[in-house]
């Protein structure tokens, strides 16, 4: 596991470095096993900051930060938050029913047209493989919540084995589209 630390306003000294790579490499958790990890701490005036951010397997990405009179308090902080979150994310996967189907493949078709011109057909532009995951709703919302960059997802529902697409709507809530025959 590699631990970078950065300082703003403030020079990191070894001591420093060496509290924060023990700090994280005391997290003992299994599941998700962490990548690498960054520290930043900061200075200012009287605040002590320690922002931390944790890559984990499975594109987990936990983000913590505390703010302390002492750095080495707002390290600790940070690091016990980081360490919740991680917990949390644990059980909320263990939570979950074990996936009976099978992935399948759909191929995804992309088409455009040129609206100026009068009486134009769409040209097929590319086709993609696109692999669905079997899961339930409520799994795919909590892979949808973890992965912040993405604004949807596209899964095979293990209840209705249909294709469903779940996704962010302005407000942080979800949406759920689920597809019949007319």
């Amino acid at each position: 596991m590699e631990v970078t630390v950065t300082g703003r306003h403030v020079t990191v000294t070894p001591a420093i470095e060496e509290y924060v790579r023990k700090k994280i490499e005391n997290i003992h958790i299994d599941f998700p096993r962490i990548l690498d990890a960054h520290c930043i701490v900061e200075v200012e005036k009287f605040r002590q900051r320690a922002e931390l951010v944790l890559h984990c397997g499975n594109h987990i990405h936990i983000e913590a930060s505390d703010v302390h009179e002492d750095l080495y308090a707002a390290i600790d902080k940070a690091v016990d938050k980081a360490e919740r979150q991680i917990r949390k994310y644990k059980t909320r996967m263990q939570d979950h029913r074990p996936r009976k189907a099978q992935g399948r493949q759909f191929n995804e078709q992309v088409f455009t047209q040129d609206l100026h011109q009068e009486g134009s057909r769409a040209h097929h532009v590319r086709t993609e493989q696109y692999r669905c995951k079997p899961m339930f709703v409520d799994e795919a919302v909590l892979q949808l919540e973890v992965s912040e960059g993405r604004s949807f997802l596209v899964f095979l529902n293990a209840d209705t084995e249909k294709v469903n697409v779940l996704y962010r709507r302005r407000n942080g809530d979800f949406g759920l589209i689920e597809p019949t025959l007319a």
